[in-house]
């Protein structure tokens, strides 16, 4: 192991801080920093302390300590506070600042869902909600809304699986579905490996938008041909009303409405934090 016992207490609080946010949702021994910088165990437990309080003041999110034989403790990132309102903020402007109906009043959501910055806030969003939850993958399908589902992987240190509606990007045998997307009224396919997925495993299914249900029914259809059991369903944005299948309980973070505005003559859209943000 590396010897860091040369570190001042400024540069090992640095280290420490930079070590938990690197590692979110991990177990880490109390005893792999006490042997990297050869201190006490009252030492590092002073510096611990130290760095969730200012976690916690800043409401970035918190150090919790599991005694025990296997315990340990693992940083659980949150969003609170003034970056939530900021979130929040930036998220409703930029859904409301630009021209996003596409033909057909179909919403484009792809820039927001590039945006590093948003993409990072919405996933220790959406991780620190199902945190409490068992989880044991997360889940999408192709396109959109891969980034987000890695993302929320990562805070929640599960694999992430992604379902493809293409049999030619998978590799080895599949398990598929059929599905009727909602939006096209059309039957699609959707597949995985079947080495993805473990029967009785609980999985978080993540996707970009809600329009019609189609895509959300198609993804618990498939986790049933895996003996897989939904443990939570969470979309970015969705078009509240819209929908018009018989669907599980999800969540989303922002409920969008197209409002006719009768003096400029044309649809414009209304963004309001969904029910998940109050918590």
């Amino acid at each position: 192991m590396e010897n860091l016992s040369h570190y001042k207490r400024s540069q090992r609080l640095i280290y420490i801080t930079e070590y938990f946010l690197s590692h979110p949702s991990q177990q880490i021994q109390l005893r792999y920093f006490i042997d990297l910088f050869q201190v006490s165990k009252s030492t590092i437990s002073e510096d611990v302390s130290l760095i969730r309080d200012v976690f916690e003041d800043k409401g970035c999110g918190t150090i919790r300590a599991e005694v025990g034989a296997s315990g340990g403790l693992y940083y659980q990132p949150h969003l609170l506070g003034q970056e939530r309102r900021r979130f929040i903020r930036d998220v409703q402007f930029a859904l409301t600042n630009r021209q996003r109906i596409l033909p057909g009043n179909y919403i484009s959501l792809d820039d927001i869902l590039e945006d590093p910055y948003l993409l990072n806030q919405a996933a220790r969003l959406i991780a620190d909600y199902y945190n409490v939850s068992e989880i044991d993958a997360v889940m999408t399908v192709e396109t959109n809304g891969v980034a987000l589902a890695v993302m929320v992987a990562h805070y929640l240190r599960v694999k992430c699986v992604i379902a493809r509606r293409d049999s030619k990007d998978t590799v080895g045998p599949t398990i598929s579905i059929n599905y009727v997307s909602g939006s096209h009224q059309e039957v699609r396919k959707m597949e995985l490996p079947k080495n993805s997925l473990q029967a009785d495993m609980k999985v978080l299914i993540v996707d970009d938008f809600l329009r019609n249900g189609g895509t959300i029914q198609g993804l618990t259809a498939l986790l049933a041909e895996f003996n897989c059991k939904v443990a939570g369903i969470c979309l970015f944005a969705e078009n509240s009303g819209q929908y018009t299948m018989d669907l599980p309980a999800y969540d989303a973070l922002f409920n969008v409405q197209l409002a006719y505005n009768k003096t400029k003559g044309h649809y414009e859209l209304q963004a309001e934090p969904g029910e998940m943000l109050s918590f």
